[in-house]
């Protein structure tokens, strides 16, 4: 079984939804990178997970969301826009928080889960989990996952820990 074929069999996808998704910004050149919990997959031992956090260059996310409405259903946030697609468990959410910006221009393309993919730097990616192990308007669960995928980075990278917040090291025994 392809690494394809696994991910649309959990996210019990009967059309590829992340393909169609990817075919969209693809087809409009729209520059956009993995980050989140499949971003650390490109870098350190996968982990399953029915949830893509990507970024999209914000000066077009105003043309992309009509081409994402005629075929999937959005649902806007302060900081993020969810994208669903019909009969898939994937959840796709795109990122709108500026400060993620940068890591387009220095992503290169990993194989995330059988797909070919713009992966943010393992050095953007650990910052952005920082930013979100950090935000305490998070739910503490999404919070304690952000925590495993900074270690999980960490083992990948140790040099990572330096740059770590001192509050951090100390709620990771580090």
């Amino acid at each position: 079984m392809t690494g394809k074929e696994f991910f649309r069999k959990i996210a019990n996808g009967k059309d590829d939804f992340l393909q169609e998704f990817i075919d969209i910004l693809k087809e409009g050149k729209f520059s956009f990178c993995v980050i989140g919990g499949l971003g650390v997959n490109a870098y350190a031992e996968p982990v399953v997970s029915l949830d893509m956090d990507v970024v999209i260059v914000s000066e077009r996310i105003d043309e992309l969301l009509p081409r994402l409405k005629k075929k999937f259903k959005l649902e806007e946030f302060a900081n993020s826009i969810n994208v669903a697609g019909k009969g898939s468990a994937l959840r796709i959410q795109i990122q709108t928080d500026l400060r993620y910006q940068d890591f387009i221009k220095r992503a290169k393309v990993h194989n995330v889960l059988g797909y070919k993919l713009p992966v943010a730097t393992i050095e953007d990616i650990f910052q952005g989990k920082v930013w979100a192990a950090m935000d305490e308007t998070r739910r503490a669960s999404k919070r304690q996952k952000d925590l495993a995928d900074i270690l999980r980075l960490i083992e990948a990278k140790p040099q990572l820990k330096e740059s770590l917040p001192q509050s951090l090291k100390t709620r990771l025994n580090l």
